[in-house]
């Protein structure tokens, strides 16, 4: 499979932003709904515009994390129970996306059996795993209220399973990748075995896990 780093951070913010404790909280101005496949098809160049503009860097890099982003999602939007949960006020603000492992079966994910491990293996027998393919906020979202409830992050995540039923949510991130990492951690994945992030023998990403 194809592995899409969940989280991508903001390096810039809007000039003249309010302070954190300014700010309403995102329960108040942000509503959350699941799109359609037509309804994604509709808004996919939106959704290629939000993922540009949380990835941080000039127009260049822009252009070429928008160009990879769509093309990630183009595949992932063709598996079988893909969803995909937005946040909007007057625009796009946010959203997560992700598709059930097929028939609680790892090896219907090319790839993805390798990195799974004991503890996420009775969700998947039970054929409630899904797996978050991503995550896409503005960095006020990581940087602020992240232990929060009402955090947007917390609250796609957690619609977005409850929305599919599912048991466990998991996803793979690279251990390189602290940032991330972090961020996952702060939203309340935990690691799927032990107190650090595990890799496998025949890959270097990691496994965290997410109850609904």
């Amino acid at each position: 499979m194809t592995v899409h780093v969940p989280v991508r951070p903001a390096t810039t913010e809007p000039h003249g932003r309010r302070g954190p404790a300014q700010r309403s909280s995102p329960q108040a101005g942000e509503r959350l709904r699941e799109l359609t496949r037509r309804q994604i098809e509709d808004r996919f160049a939106e959704l290629g515009d939000l993922y540009a503009q949380t990835s941080g860097g000039g127009p260049r890099a822009w252009n070429a994390a928008r160009g990879a982003f769509l093309r990630r999602l183009a595949a992932d939007v063709r598996r079988p129970g893909f969803g995909l949960l937005i946040a909007e006020t007057t625009v796009l603000t946010g959203c997560a996306y992700g598709y059930p492992v097929p028939g609680g079966d790892p090896r219907g994910v090319r790839g993805l059996e390798r990195y799974l491990t004991g503890s996420v293996l009775p969700a998947a027998a039970s054929g409630r795993l899904f797996l978050v393919s991503g995550i896409v906020v503005p960095a006020r979202v990581r940087r602020d209220h992240h232990d929060r409830a009402w955090n947007l992050a917390r609250r796609l995540q957690a619609r977005l399973l409850a929305e599919h039923d599912a048991a466990l949510g998991v996803t793979l991130v690279d251990r390189a990748d602290g940032a991330t990492v972090r961020a996952l951690r702060s939203w309340g994945w935990r690691y799927a075995e032990g107190d650090t992030l595990q890799s496998s023998v025949l890959g270097p990403y990691g496994v965290l896990v997410l109850g609904p």
